[in-house]
This record gives C-alpha cells, sequence and structure tokens, in this order.
C-alpha cells in the first residue's frame, strides 16, 4: 500500500488531538508525517517542503485560520495535492464545508469526525489518485 510513501502534514492548534493523530497515523502504517499546531505553522512547513504534500490533514477550526482556508491558500501555491479536514462539527457543518470547496475547486476529499478513525480516512485515501 501507499502508507510508507504518502507525505502528510497534520495541523491541529490543540497538543494532544496533535500527539494522538500523530500517534494513530502511525500506528496505520504512516510514517511521513510533518505535524503543526497552527496554519502558521504548516504554512512555515509547506514553504520549506522541497516539493507538495501529499495530504494535508487539518482541523477546521484553527485560531489562526479556518482549515479551509488554509487548503484554499496551500492549493492554489500548489503546495499541497489533497486535503482532508477532521473536526467536531456537526454534520451539516462538515457538508457545508464540502459544499464550499466544491464551489471553489478545492482539493479536498472530505470531512472527518474527531477522533480520527483508520476505515474512514482509508476509505478518503482511495479517492485519490496519489
Amino acid at each position: 500500500m501507499f502508507e510508507d510513501n504518502l507525505r502528510i502534514l497534520l495541523v491541529e492548534d490543540h497538543p494532544f488531538q496533535l500527539r494522538a493523530t500523530q500517534c494513530l497515523l502511525e500506528s496505520y502504517g504512516f510514517t511521513q508525517l510533518t505535524p503543526a499546531a497552527s496554519a502558521e505553522g504548516a504554512i512555515q512547513h509547506m514553504f520549506r517542503a522541497a516539493r507538495p504534500f501529499d495530504i494535508l490533514l487539518c482541523d477546521q477550526c484553527l485560531p489562526d485560520l479556518p482549515g479551509l482556508e488554509l487548503i484554499e491558500y496551500a492549493s492554489h501555491r500548489g503546495m499541497i495535492r489533497q486535503a482532508i479536514l477532521l473536526s467536531s462539527l456537526t454534520p451539516v457543518e462538515l457538508d457545508e464545508l464540502k459544499h464550499l470547496a466544491n464551489e471553489h475547486r478545492l482539493p479536498l476529499l472530505g470531512c472527518l469526525a474527531k477522533p480520527l478513525k483508520q476505515s474512514e480516512f482509508l476509505n478518503l485515501l482511495t479517492l485519490t489518485s496519489l
């Protein structure tokens, strides 16, 4: 499978959630993880990266920039290939975000509820051409 080669930028402002999600992804076999505690930190990682991240996995409710806006910023600059929002928002709110992403032609694979579940995450990854 593609776990070992997939480069994931993980953005979560709560330290416990960031570490827990990172540990979960590692237990699923993903080893090329770059954690960031803010949108600003994520942007710095993207500018330093030699090539675009395969997946931007980010919280929607970041204090410095909403996740969808981070996806828009990064995708318009060619810094990411695909994105997934990870959030504790309601299903209705997540559907609205997906609709906005489609309207703006953003590379959003989908929205997942916290905590991250392996089967849901892997199902979204099968939608990509990575």
